[in-house]
């Protein structure tokens, strides 16, 4: 591959404008082209970033000898479709979460980059900085003991920008604590004892979506989480874990951290002791680098505790049995 890496943008979202942002804040690879289907938005974006190439088909920027890494930014319900056509391509692929809003098409879409051996990683950006790492190392210390429950919400008022087939409040949000819930739980090596009970109610919006959902789950290894989302109204975050010593909580937002962050750690009855974790940016600048050095180094995915193949498809699953629960 060329040096730097160049990037071909599918979209042109607000994401894909904080995608260009951190791939120049990077500074080891540039974004050389953008597609999307409105013109006039397209024509704004590249001369709001200074892209020289543009398309309004998307199959054309896949197919462009230019691109060596496509950055996939469109709704849910057409990431997989992209993911194939530039695994088939040879590009390295980066897709905006969530992979998909279903369980044949994620493993379509894995398949695929696997069978053509390209870099892929889903788009859970926030698992490449720093704090993340912090959250682990407090848990593998003991601080709080067993891990016995975990409670987690995400609220974002993003409603009247999100796509009606992206399919609603869980995969536009839910993924956040779903996919950290994941994280949580294999670090712990709590994973790997089957597909957890359920129980929940979902509230459905004006584009026949699920726009708020609650689920109480319970896995066989007896660990109890509760779950909530919204996607029209707030901008609001919540992560605790209790253990069977004490508490961790996110005092700052885990899936949008910056420079400045805080975790909260405490034996029960004791005070609280605050722990900061200093950034040298956001989560998409991370994102950035660790997909670069995993490329220049010649590996297929993300380095751990970012979420690999295996990690999507887990999620995938999560998000999907939520789905049917609060949807049924």
């Amino acid at each position: 591959m060329s040096t730097p890496l160049r990037w071909g943008l599918l979209g042109t979202s607000f994401i894909t404008g904080v995608m260009v942002d951190a791939i120049r804040q990077e500074g080891r690879s540039e974004a050389v082209a953008v597609a999307g289907r409105d013109i006039t938005r397209l024509n704004s974006f590249a001369s709001q970033y200074q892209i020289a190439t543009t398309y309004t088909d998307f199959d054309a920027l896949i197919a462009d000898p230019n691109v060596d890494i496509v950055y996939i930014g469109l709704p849910n319900h057409v990431h997989t479709e992209y993911v194939i056509k530039a695994a088939r391509a040879g590009k390295a692929v980066l897709c905006e979460k969530s992979l998909s809003v279903d369980l044949p098409t994620t493993a379509d879409a894995l398949v695929a980059v696997e069978t053509h051996g390209v870099f892929f990683a889903e788009g859970l950006m926030y698992l490449n900085h720093p704090l993340i790492s912090a959250l682990l190392g407090q848990l593998e210390s003991g601080a709080i003991g067993q891990l016995q429950s975990v409670q987690a919400s995400y609220c974002a008022a993003i409603s009247q920008f999100t796509n009606a087939g992206s399919q609603g409040a869980l995969f536009n949000l839910g993924c956040y604590p779903v996919s950290l819930l994941h994280r949580v739980m294999k670090h712990q090596g709590l994973t790997g004892s089957g597909a957890p009970q359920m129980a929940g109610f979902g509230r459905v919006g004006e584009d026949g979506n699920i726009v708020e959902a609650n689920v109480a789950l319970r896995f066989d290894n007896g660990l109890h989480v509760q779950l909530h989302t919204a996607e029209d109204y707030g901008l609001k975050h919540q992560f605790e874990l209790l253990g069977s010593k004490g508490y961790l909580r996110c005092a700052s937002n885990p899936w949008l951290p910056g420079t400045s962050n805080q975790l909260v750690v405490a034996e029960y009855e004791q005070p609280e002791r605050i722990i900061e974790v200093p950034a040298e940016g956001d989560a998409f600048l991370y994102q950035v680098r660790h997909i670069i050095d995993a490329i220049q180094a010649g590996e297929k995915q993300l380095p751990y505790p970012a979420a690999g193949w295996q990690d999507s498809a887990a999620i995938m699953a999560l998000l999907c049995q939520w789905h049917d629960t609060v949807s049924g």
